[in-house]
């Protein structure tokens, strides 16, 4: 995405901020020292014991052993505490290489080794904004986030994914004590859908709560082109939830998240930073813009070894607009019962 970006001329030198790694001690604000610990035993020994395996969840098939699995989380967690102090007196600042949601305290999920949303809205609350929204976009729910602020009334969390789908949790019926919810949606959601459920719950539920700052997961999991979701969302569906959203708040972290398709994963992202920074995205990619999607690789995926043209060429996916689905209407429906509860809590 950075390469991508700089190739658009969407990232000038002071624009970028390396992130800093995030030391063990500001982890241990959400995460527990034996977590953390075992973390960085699993990674300077390249081994985990069967006990850490079982208490911990490292050594898994999806949260392997590796030579980063410390350094690289904890760079994207330093990223996301960076941001919160940089929109502490207002503005946007966008990680892409955060928005790890799956992972809890004491063990790591889905690919997730430390929950860099939970560690930025925490840090948000030492720097004294204390009224918070989070909003997931990824196809799958964020259930570490949601374990996290159980029962937390000041933490308004919006989730839309995929129903059935890993890691099952985020039902419409889960409320997290009263100021979550989860719209679990169907396969071949579209572009259509996705501006109902933004215009008739998102956005809704954040004017009535009235955060003092917000953190929207972007994960690209939800286009269609992704595996491992079945959603069928065009990257126009994630810009348009972006620029909303950055309409009604002062202060904006945008972080990354799932995507399994560099492609999709790398235009996606691009579109959003360039439309917070007001670009529009062009017709067609030439040159260096164009080679940098062309050297992508998929190793292991059909379409990796022959993807289609319009993956290196456009950045803009086609408007993949539908009918709104009856369950889909329905589920929107029941939450928005649930908004003037938002207003009412938000000054208890």
């Amino acid at each position: 995405m950075t390469d991508l970006a700089r190739a658009l001329g969407w990232l000038p030198a002071g624009a970028y901020v390396t992130s800093p790694r995030a030391r063990p001690a500001a982890l241990t604000s959400f995460h527990t020292a034996d977590y953390v610990a075992a973390l960085l035993a699993a990674e300077a020994e390249g081994a985990v014991s069967e006990a850490v395996r079982i208490r911990h969840g490292l050594g898994t098939l999806s949260n392997p052993v590796h030579g980063l699995m410390f350094r690289r989380p904890a760079t994207s967690a330093g990223g996301a505490l960076l941001a919160a102090e940089m929109v502490r007196a207002g503005g946007v600042v966008m990680v892409p290489g955060a928005g790890t949601h799956h992972a809890f305290a004491d063990r790591a999920g889905g690919f997730c080794y430390l929950n860099d949303p939970v560690l930025a809205l925490l840090h948000l609350r030492r720097l004294g904004l204390r009224r918070l929204a989070y909003v997931d976009l990824d196809a799958h729910h964020c259930d570490g986030v949601s374990a996290a602020f159980e029962g937390d009334r000041d933490l308004l969390l919006i989730s839309v994914h995929e129903e059935e789908r890993w890691p099952r949790t985020g039902a419409l019926s889960e409320e997290g004590g009263g100021t979550h919810l989860n719209l679990p949606v169907p396969r071949g959601f579209n572009d259509t859908e996705m501006a109902a459920a933004r215009d008739g719950v998102i956005l809704p539920a954040l004017e009535a709560f009235q955060p003092e700052a917000v953190l929207l997961q972007c994960g690209a999991d939800a286009v269609e082109e992704d595996p491992l979701s079945r959603l069928a969302l065009s990257n126009n569906a994630h810009v348009a939830a972006v620029l909303a959203i950055r309409a009604q708040t002062d202060r904006l972290i945008v972080t990354g998240g799932g995507g399994y398709n560099p492609w999709s994963v790398a235009r996606c992202w691009t579109r959003v930073w360039g439309a917070l920074g007001g670009h529009e995205a062009p017709d067609r990619l030439e040159g260096a813009a164009r080679s940098v999607l062309e050297a992508l690789a998929w190793p292991g995926r059909a379409a990796g070894r022959n993807p289609p043209a319009d993956w290196s060429r456009t950045l803009a996916d086609p408007p993949r607009e539908g009918p709104i689905r009856a369950e889909v209407a329905a589920r929107i429906a029941s939450l928005r019962t649930r908004l003037p509860g938002l207003r009412r809590r938000a000054w208890v």
